[in-house]
């Protein structure tokens, strides 16, 4: 049986071993001292805090649900919710998410205002636009992109919007047409065909759980982090900590695997396009904030910095631990770093009186790809591959992966292995 080796036991390392079990002798190594990666949550004063985001689960692809399914208990360890999410608009106003489909709910001003941006977007139909910008603004209309695409993007993108390019977007944002528009509007129609429109949560440790089940039985080497993969140029297998294996499947940061690859000649021009490679961190942070129905909560507003609260509290009743009634815990996200000082003058300025509880930033959680990532990630695993050498998750594929997609990714990936 030949022997593979896994580097990172995140959500698509953790997959791609399980996938490969059976036809493989697998080894995961793994940096820190637990499973998850992305996906990894801690407890603080007996609730579970999620690190980096607030994952969930749910997926458009059958194969993933198959899979998935074949391995948890959805009826016994998971709880299915509709997603219930909201702007909270700078003059104190609640719209419902997807904006667009509320906008009876503005004043008769913002209406007109959108009504004449929808005629001129017919004029325009023919438009393709080449960035962000020029997608929501086209897309959406500018009055709704004044009022919310362009202050929320800019929060989370923190850089003018005409330099994002399209790539990323596939599959994160409603696509409605002009008609659907006036008709959701004019019916008061509740988006249901966005990504997680409906998802479901692990009812005692959230993703935590579920990278833990994962793990088990798997063979983890952890507090392992990889920083050199040899190849052995003559006998063509891979050295790692001693030990050889005849495949790997790098589930890391692909800026740390072109410099960890020993005895393989990579293109010096992947190795350039790699670093030149950029990203946004995160800064999660964790707290009591009032109660409320809401799953997500978007927020354009420039009186803080905030771009989003994801409200835990309300995926599972067990991660509301010791709070009142009428209290629950929640994700308050922060593009990049900021310091405790910062957050709580920040939380001090947000709505539902949000109480700081701890927070954690985490260097890379957006890629940004420019117009020739793909391409170049594309090109690179094919080098690579001709070795036996894989790459797959968010910053190895430098995709924006959900967990689901991730777990798509690394199932596609070990389907031709």
């Amino acid at each position: 049986m030949q022997k593979v080796a896994i580097v990172g036991g995140g959500i698509s390392g953790l997959s791609a071993a399980h996938f490969l079990r059976d036809r493989f002798d697998v080894t995961i190594y793994e940096k820190e001292n637990t499973p998850g990666g992305l996906i990894r949550c801690e407890k603080v004063n007996g609730n579970l805090f999620h690190t980096c985001g607030g994952h969930v689960f749910n997926s458009k692809r059958q194969d993933v649900l198959n899979w998935f399914w074949g391995i948890f208990d959805r009826d016994n360890e998971f709880s299915k919710a509709d997603r219930n999410s909201v702007v909270f608009m700078d003059g104190g106003e609640k719209i419902p998410y997807p904006i667009e489909n509320h906008m009876y709910l503005f004043d008769s001003d913002t209406q007109k205002r959108f009504i004449n941006n929808l005629v001129e977007m017919v004029k325009n139909k023919g438009f393709i636009p080449t960035n962000f910008e020029e997608f929501l603004s086209h897309r959406f209309g500018k009055t709704l992109y004044e009022l919310y695409f362009r202050p929320y993007n800019e929060k989370v993108w923190r850089r003018k919007l005409s330099n994002v390019p399209l790539s990323w977007l596939e599959g994160k944002l409603p696509m409605p047409t002009v008609e659907e528009m006036i008709f959701n509007n004019m019916n008061h129609v509740e988006e249901k065909s966005f990504v997680h429109s409906t998802f479901w949560y692990e009812n005692r440790n959230g993703s935590q759980y579920i990278a833990d089940k994962l793990a088990k039985d798997l063979n983890i080497h952890y507090c392992s982090e990889i920083k050199n993969i040899k190849f052995e140029q003559s006998k063509k297998f891979w050295i790692i900590n001693d030990n050889t294996f005849d495949k790997v499947i790098y589930c890391g940061n692909i800026k740390d695997m072109v410099h960890a690859i020993i005895g393989l000649d990579i293109p010096t021009s992947y190795i350039e396009a790699v670093e030149a490679l950029e990203f946004h961190g995160t800064t999660s942070v964790f707290c009591e904030i009032d109660k409320n129905p809401y799953s997500w909560i978007y927020q354009p507003s420039k009186k803080y910095q905030s771009h989003r609260i994801i409200c835990t509290g309300n995926f599972s009743t067990s991660n509301n631990f010791g709070l009142n009634k009428d209290r629950i815990t929640a994700t308050v996200e922060f593009t990049d770093a900021i310091s405790e000082v910062d957050i709580i003058d920040n939380l001090s300025r947000m709505p539902l009186n949000p109480r700081y509880l701890t927070h954690k930033y985490n260097k890379y959680t957006y890629p940004i790809q420019n117009k020739d990532t793909r391409t170049m990630v594309r090109n690179l695993k094919k080098v690579l591959g001709k070795e036996n050498f894989y790459f797959t998750g968010r910053f190895a594929d430098w995709e924006y992966y959900n967990m689901d997609v991730a777990i798509g990714a690394a199932m596609d990936l070990c389907k031709n292995l």
